[in-house]
C-alpha cells in the first residue's frame, strides 16, 4: 500500500512539475519549441511532428507518406538498415517514425552521455535517407500484406465504407496505407519527392522533456533540422464537407458477428461548447462500464461485449462516432437500443449526478497521463498543434469543472442529432 501511495504521489508530482515548468523557446534559427527541463535523470525525450501527413499525398500516390516514413529506419547516409539498427542499439537510443492523416512524427529517446552521437544518427535518418530498392521492396511487401488483411477484416471494411461516404473526394476518405494499385506503383523517386514535401521546417512542432537546457535544445533543434526543406510544394487540405447520409446501410459479409460503425457531424476542438460535448460523450459512451451505452446495450441486455463513442476532432473535420459488435441475430435489437439512447440524450440530457461523477473521473485521471518523459513530450507537442498554450495543463481541469448542467443539456441537443445518425453494418444481421 505504501509503495502504491508513493507511486501515486510521484505521478501527481510529475503532473505539477510539467504544468508549472514548461518553457517556450526559439532556436537561433527561429524554430519554436517547448521544453520541460528535468536534471534528475540523464535522459531526454524528443518529439517532432510535421503537419500534413498522408492527407497531402496526391490521390494517385496514396500511401506514399506512410511508406516513406517506414523507410526512414531502413538505412541512411552510408549505413544500410542493419548498420543503422546496430548504431542505434549501441547508443541505447530509441527512434520511431510514424505517419498519420494530419501529421508525420519523429520520436527519439536518448541518454545525456550519448546525446551528440544520438542526435547525429537521428539527423542522418531524417535528412539523408537512402530509400534503397531492396528496402523499398521489403517494406512495400509488408504494406501490401497489411492491405490484403484489411480487405478481409470487417472493421476495416466498415471504416473504409464510412470514410468514403463521409469524406468523398477529401483525402480523409483514403486509407493512410494507400491501395494495392497506388502502393504497387510507388517508386524510389516518389519516396524522395514525398520526403521533400513531408518533412519541412515551416510545418514542424517540437517538444522535449528531460536533461537538457533551453539553450542546448535550441542548438540541438537547428542542427537536427539543418538540411531539411524550408517549405512544402504540397498544400494542406481544406475543411471537409461531411457527406454522411441517414439511416442504416448493411454491407453483406459472411461472419457470425456483425460490426456496426455509427455517427454524424461532431464539434470542433476550439468550439466554446467543446468541453461540454466532451463530458457528454464520456457519460454517453466514453467511460467504459460506467457509460450509458455499456449499461443499456451490454449490462442490461447482453447484446455486445463492448460499445463506445468518441469525439473525432480531426484537423479538417469533426464527427462523433462509435462502434460495437453483436451477433447477427442481436444486431437489430442493439441498434434499436442505440437509437433510443441517442434520442434520449438529445431530448433529456444528463442528470446533475452524472455530470458530477464524470467531472470527478476526468479531473482525477488527467494527471495520470503525465507518466513519463516521452508521454509528456507527446502531450506538449499535441497541445502546440491544437493551438493551445502552456497554461492549458493548469487550466484544463478548471475548464472541465466549469461546465454547468444547463450548458451540458443545451449542448446535448446540439451534439446528438438522432435524425442525422448514420449507421454502417458489416456482416449478415437479421432483420435489417
Amino acid at each position: 500500500m505504501m509503495r502504491f501511495l508513493f507511486v501515486l504521489y510521484c505521478v501527481f508530482a510529475t503532473q505539477v512539475w510539467a504544468a508549472t515548468d514548461i518553457q517556450t523557446l526559439r532556436s537561433p534559427a527561429g524554430v519554436t519549441a517547448w521544453l520541460v527541463e528535468d536534471r534528475n535523470i540523464p535522459f531526454v525525450a524528443l518529439e517532432m511532428r510535421f503537419k500534413g501527413g498522408s492527407a497531402i499525398d496526391p490521390a494517385d500516390k496514396s500511401g506514399a507518406t506512410n511508406l516513406m516514413m517506414a523507410l526512414l529506419e531502413e538505412g541512411s547516409g552510408e549505413m544500410d538498415a542493419q548498420a543503422f539498427t546496430t548504431a542505434k542499439e549501441t547508443l541505447a537510443a530509441n527512434f520511431s517514425y510514424d505517419s498519420y492523416q494530419d501529421a508525420v512524427t519523429v520520436s527519439a529517446r536518448f541518454l545525456t552521455e550519448n546525446r551528440e552521437e544520438a542526435l547525429s544518427l537521428l539527423r542522418q535518418s531524417i535528412v539523408s535517407p537512402r530509400f534503397e530498392d531492396s528496402a523499398l521492396e521489403r517494406v512495400r511487401n509488408q504494406v501490401m500484406t497489411g492491405l490484403r488483411s484489411s480487405a478481409k477484416d470487417p472493421e476495416d471494411i466498415l471504416r473504409t465504407a464510412f470514410n468514403s461516404e463521409a469524406y468523398g473526394a477529401h483525402p480523409y476518405a483514403r486509407d493512410d496505407s494507400g491501395t494495392f494499385e497506388t502502393v504497387t506503383a510507388l517508386t524510389r523517386e516518389d519516396m524522395f519527392e514525398t520526403h521533400r514535401n513531408a518533412l519541412v521546417k515551416d510545418r514542424v512542432y517540437i517538444a522535449a522533456v528531460g536533461d537538457i537546457s533551453a539553450d542546448e535544445l535550441g542548438l540541438l533543434i537547428d542542427r537536427l533540422l539543418d538540411g531539411l526543406p524550408e517549405t512544402s510544394a504540397r498544400t494542406l487540405p481544406k475543411e471537409a464537407d461531411l457527406g454522411l447520409q441517414r439511416g442504416v446501410k448493411v454491407i453483406d459479409f459472411p461472419v457470425p458477428q456483425s460490426v456496426a460503425l455509427f455517427g454524424h457531424v461532431g464539434i470542433a476542438r476550439d468550439d466554446p461548447d467543446f468541453f461540454a460535448a466532451y463530458l457528454l460523450n464520456q457519460i454517453f459512451g466514453g467511460t467504459g462500464f460506467e457509460s450509458r451505452l455499456m449499461t443499456e446495450v451490454r449490462e442490461k441486455r447482453g447484446l455486445t461485449y463492448g460499445i463506445s463513442t468518441f469525439l473525432a476532432s480531426r484537423e479538417y473535420a469533426q464527427t462523433v462516432v462509435g462502434q460495437f459488435a453483436s451477433a447477427n441475430d442481436k444486431m437489430a435489437e442493439a441498434l434499436n437500443v442505440l437509437r433510443a439512447e441517442w434520442s434520449k440524450m438529445a431530448q433529456q440530457g444528463v442528470s446533475a449526478d452524472e455530470l458530477q461523477r464524470v467531472k470527478t473521473y476526468l479531473t482525477g485521471a488527467y494527471p495520470l497521463r503525465f507518466d513519463g518523459n516521452a508521454a509528456i513530450a507527446g502531450i506538449l507537442v499535441g497541445m502546440q498543434m491544437q493551438g493551445l498554450d502552456p497554461s492549458y495543463v493548469v487550466t484544463r481541469n478548471d475548464k472541465v469543472n466549469a461546465v454547468t448542467l444547463e450548458q451540458a443539456n443545451r449542448v446535448a441537443k446540439r451534439l446528438f442529432q438522432p435524425d442525422k445518425l448514420r449507421i454502417f453494418v458489416v456482416g449478415q444481421p437479421e432483420g435489417l
